[in-house]
């Protein structure tokens, strides 16, 4: 049986995920940091798949937590065939890099960029061994292409770097099986981050191409595809899931 850890798997796009891995037959090991009561939600949901659903609990911003949340999950599935690695901070706040403060600033690098890395440490000694690893990370629209992102400096900054990142680590571990690649989502807000692709189906999204809004089933199912033992060939790759928000945007720019 396959294992992945998702973090920040207790709701949101991560929540989507857990959800579809369970239904693939998949173990699962979701992480939380704040939102306990969500945490205990999804465990009471699948009661009945206690076998192979851990949740526990992980701050992207302490070294030593990223490493217990990995070696419990290690220890309770016996292997780590696959990352998720979707945790990290984001400030809703709308401002320019000037206005930000320097703890924001480490905030964001920190628990996105450095938190990768660790994250990284601690796995990648465990697929190596299998010789087979899958590591997903998640970033923004456009992430592949280094474009700037107003009011939102730090955080691009730090997924643009991890963009890079990703596609190193595909190249440095293709000799022992273990792919890299990154998701790009669109524009999936609020609910739509746990919906169903059918539900979408019955809302009109006049700025999305493809004519409906994006959810966590999209991201789930793209995420889910790259986890596949068969999809080996795809490596150091960012898949936008957009609906073509994103060849709109680089056809006007």
């Amino acid at each position: 049986m396959r294992h992945v850890i998702v973090t920040a798997g207790t709701k949101g796009l991560g929540r989507k995920m857990t959800e579809y891995f369970l239904s693939l037959g998949y173990s699962v090991t979701a992480t939380y940091r704040t939102d306990a009561e969500r945490a205990n939600e999804l465990i009471q949901t699948f009661e009945e798949e206690q076998d192979r659903l851990q949740v526990v609990y992980l701050d992207t911003m302490n070294v030593s937590s990223i490493r217990l949340a990995v070696n419990q999950a290690y220890e309770r599935f016996g292997r780590i065939d696959c990352l998720v690695s979707n945790a990290g901070p984001y400030i809703f706040e709308r401002k320019k890099l000037f206005d930000y403060t320097e703890d924001e600033w480490h905030e964001m690098v920190r628990g996105n960029l450095d938190a990768s890395f660790y994250l990284l440490k601690n796995v990648l000694p465990i697929m190596r061994e299998q010789k087979f690893g899958r590591v997903i990370f998640l970033g923004f629209q456009g992430v592949d292409y280094s474009s700037g992102w107003i009011y939102r400096s730090a955080f691009a900054s730090a997924k643009v770097g991890l963009a890079s990142l990703m596609k190193t680590v595909a190249l440095e571990e293709a000799e022992n099986q273990i792919t890299a690649n990154m998701i790009a989502p669109g524009k999936i807000v609020n609910e739509m981050k746990e919906a169903d692709i059918v539900a979408s189906r019955d809302i009109v999204d006049t700025e999305t191409p493809i004519g409906r809004p994006g959810t966590g089933e999209d991201i789930a199912r793209t995420v889910a595809y790259l986890c596949d033992d068969q999809s080996d060939m795809i490596t150091g790759t960012v898949i936008e899931v957009t609906g073509g928000l994103d060849v709109i945007h680089k056809h006007l720019s």
